[in-house]
């Protein structure tokens, strides 16, 4: 029976290559009208999951529904209500992007009269649309890929790290158009790497990791419920600062989390505790040198995929 409110649900899906495990028993249900960040590092099965959605790939067990109808082999009817982008998009380079995009739409099903300048302005390329593809940059290629994924004006829309190549002015346009999407009763599912990205744009976000989901839900409710504090010390004072806050909140509850500004000490307790973890550090002749109160869709990231250094040892 078809799940009530969800755009996409995948039940026990699993695919292997060879010895490789791509997935192994995924289970994922985005709602409908939402943007939902689709996040796992690399290798955790994302492209294989989209190409599954796509009907690029079979899996080798498990279910799928797309928009409330079983989606197999003899099911593909409903690929003309998703759009999608996957990988890097391939275009005639001889031909202007308006060119290719009527190209395409000749090619399936029924695109209304005009839908073509409607998605060029859309991604802001139809001052661009005339010219060859050729000269197109990397990024304006990005974009035209994204308006060739909505000629069908599709109810879901899968893409594959779309902001790749965009430059910043153009990631908040990206954000506006798929926040836009949402609003119209549109459901955005986004593969991407760019985790400070996805926590402005996503409504929900499902993190997997070794082929199988590891969290799933609302970002500000798992945030909320991810409470931490991110605490900047010097690597020589890693061991007697680790000590010195597992003495207060106890063993296991800090770990180190090193990146290029420097050495972190993440400690796992409420937010409202910042100010007795330093007081804590000062009494141990330790003073951090920033403190950040609150998890981020980054550092529970780095913590649900084993991405980030564990335990206060190593460098």
């Amino acid at each position: 029976m078809a799940e009530p409110n969800a755009a996409i649900v995948t039940r026990g899906l699993a695919k292997r290559y060879g010895r490789q495990v791509a997935l192994d028993g995924l289970d994922l249900r985005v709602p409908t009208a939402t943007v939902y960040g689709f996040l796992g590092p690399n290798g955790a099965g994302k492209t294989t999951t989209l190409r599954i959605l796509t009907g690029l790939v079979r899996p080798d067990s498990g279910s799928v529904e797309l928009l409330g109808r079983p989606f197999g082999r003899g099911e593909r009817r409903v690929l003309f209500r998703v759009g999608a982008l996957i990988e890097a998009p391939s275009f005639y380079p001889f031909l202007s992007g308006r060119e290719n995009l009527r190209a395409l739409a000749a090619a399936g099903g029924p695109v209304p009269r005009g839908r073509v300048d409607e998605v060029l302005d859309l991604v802001s390329l139809r001052d661009r649309a005339g010219d060859r593809v050729s000269g197109y940059s990397m990024g304006m290629r990005q974009r035209l890929g994204i308006a060739a994924a909505l000629l069908n004006d599709p109810a879901l829309l899968l893409l594959d790290e779309p902001a790749n190549g965009l430059d910043p002015a153009g990631i908040v346009g990206l954000r506006e158009t798929l926040r836009a999407l949402a609003a119209q009763g549109r459901t955005v599912l986004v593969s991407s790497h760019i985790l400070s990205e996805v926590e402005q744009l996503a409504d929900v976000v499902g993190i997997i990791a070794r082929g199988r989901l590891v969290r799933e839900g609302p970002v500000a409710g798992l945030l909320a419920r991810e409470g931490e504090v991110r605490l900047r010390v010097a690597p020589d004072e890693v061991a007697t600062a680790g000590a010195a806050l597992e003495r207060l909140l106890g063993a296991g509850s800090v770990r180190r989390a090193d990146d290029r500004g420097g050495v972190w000490l993440v400690a796992r307790c409420d937010p409202a505790r910042a100010a007795d973890l330093n007081r804590q550090l000062a009494g141990a002749g330790v003073f951090a040198s920033r403190i950040e109160a609150g998890a981020t869709l980054e550092s529970l990231f780095l913590e649900l995929t084993g991405s980030a250094r564990d335990g206060l040892g190593g460098a």
